[in-house]
């Protein structure tokens, strides 16, 4: 048998694995049949935001059809930020492989971790990918020089307006529209900026196919980030009277100063506070309207895909770089430690994985970059504290990586996850916030200081103690947090 012929049974039989038995040892070892990796990013978008698990009337058939195609985990986190801008620790934790107090240290330099060559989209190369990227970077360093192919590199967000601010005001005209395109935003630039996502994409995997080595694409969407803008189909869509207030509304989170998000918070200034049902019914709709624009996207780059041919050996990932309030708790931003805003979505797809499932398990977002690794049979940085879940995929993996899972944001809150259970610290408030996530997935009932959870509050906080101090945290949680 030729080598060619051999090269081709290893493919096909890669292409024929039973579903569940994805392992990187299964992939052919020539560079050029190891699996394509489509990586999508979202801005913004809370694990709440997707048809297909039911947890709000948004409209998303192409992520639904993602769901379909692979395994979802319905529980993956963002470790929380240095900066009030989330996306930049979630996005350099991302890059660097490193937990969140790491990345934060070596953020200002994270241009020497680039001239080290230890970057996601470096360490592909060195294994033989040719890499491309397109979107929002948010990163210190220059993505013209991590990747083959770079374009449209966008910032954290883009130029705004004070129309987009503090509305929209019963009684009075709403100055905001997310379809007028003289507003910029989103709209700079005469195209929507999720659209030239989808465009660069589509150029992407054309030229893949002109190439021997496999490809790792990174689409980085700045939606459902602020200013919420989409076409006005898009928004008509969700008329008002469709959009539900969250059951766990509230006017005024009543530790928001202490915590760090006043109405002086960027975020939080995006609607009045109090707020009122009728602002977040609203900013709710933009945000669907945003999603469901966003879909459409993702729905185009999935026929690309299968219209070059590449679709049977690329994985596919999407997921978002934390979620986001919109109302929830009385917050709008993301600076907060309640699931919605650091819980996102997690999909994948593609060769070996199970199709149709869900999985329980905690991950963070960022495992996403040594599962990559593993798949590519890539060199991993000796710093690098995520997990890959190709054991988790395969069965060889029975419980998450992670004992616990750790929150943080500033020097204002903390918070860790364990067995169905949430405490969350607020320093400067000088109090702790304990919730049943089983029982109350909406985290509406504080149990902390009652007597009957005294025991198990005190050691949550004692094991919130020990993992900030094993990820370097320099913030010192004081025991009088958890006295009644």
């Amino acid at each position: 048998m030729s080598p060619s012929s051999r090269s081709l049974l290893l493919i096909l039989a890669f292409l024929l694995m039973a579903p569940g038995s994805l392992r990187a040892a299964d992939l052919p070892p020539r560079p050029g049949s190891r699996p394509n990796i489509l990586f999508l990013l979202a801005d913004d978008q809370s694990y709440e935001t997707i048809r297909a698990f039911g947890h709000t009337d948004i409209d998303t058939p192409n992520l639904d059809r993602l769901a379909r195609a692979g395994t979802t985990f319905t529980h993956a986190y963002n470790m929380g930020s240095w900066s009030g801008a989330v996306c930049v620790a979630s996005r350099t934790m991302l890059i660097t492989g490193r937990s969140v107090w790491d990345a934060g240290r070596i953020y200002k330099q994270t241009d020497r971790e680039r001239q080290a060559g230890v970057l996601w989209p470096q360490l592909l190369k060195q294994a033989g990918y040719r890499t491309y990227f397109s979107g929002k970077w948010h990163i210190e360093t220059d993505a013209n020089l991590c990747f083959d192919v770079a374009r449209h590199i966008r910032p954290g967000m883009p130029k705004t307006v004070p129309q987009a601010y503090n509305r929209p005001q019963i009684g009075k005209p709403d100055p905001w529209s997310p379809f007028d395109q003289s507003l910029g935003g989103f709209w700079e630039g005469g195209r929507h900026w999720s659209e030239v996502v989808a465009d660069d994409a589509i150029d992407f995997l054309s030229d893949a196919r002109q190439h021997r080595e496999p490809f790792f694409c990174y689409l980085a969407f700045n939606a459902a980030h602020d200013p919420r803008q989409s076409p006005a189909a898009f928004v008509q869509h969700y008329p008002l009277k469709r959009i539900a207030v969250p059951k766990n509304f509230l006017p005024e989170y009543p530790h928001k100063d202490k915590i760090g998000c006043s109405h002086k918070l960027r975020d939080e200034n995006l609607a009045p506070m109090p707020r009122t049902e009728y602002a977040v019914q609203v900013h709710r709709q933009e945000y669907y309207a945003a999603i469901s624009h966003l879909d459409a996207q993702v729905g185009r780059i999935l026929d690309a895909l299968e219209k070059s041919g590449q679709a049977k050996n690329t994985i596919i990932v999407y997921t978002a770089d934390h979620g986001l309030a919109v109302g929830h708790h009385g917050l709008m931003g993301k600076q907060n430690q309640y699931d919605h805003s650091v819980r996102v979505p997690f999909l994948i797809a593609g060769p070996g994985v199970p199709r149709n499932q869900r999985r329980s398990e905690a991950i963070y977002l960022q495992d996403v970059m040594p599962t990559t690794l593993e798949l590519a049979g890539a060199e991993k940085p000796q710093h690098l504290f995520f997990h890959s879940l190709l054991p988790l995929l395969n069965g060889t993996q029975k419980s998450s990586a992670y004992p616990a899972v750790y929150g943080a944001y500033l020097a204002q809150q903390r918070a860790i996850t364990v067995d169905g259970w949430k405490l969350i610290a607020y320093p400067q408030a000088g109090i702790t916030r304990l919730y049943h996530l089983t029982t109350d997935p909406l985290e509406m009932h504080d149990l902390a200081g009652q007597p009957q959870h005294a025991t198990h509050q005190n050691e949550l906080f004692q094991q919130l103690v020990r993992l900030s101090a094993d990820l370097g945290d320099k913030l010192k949680l004081p025991p009088s947090l958890i006295q009644p």
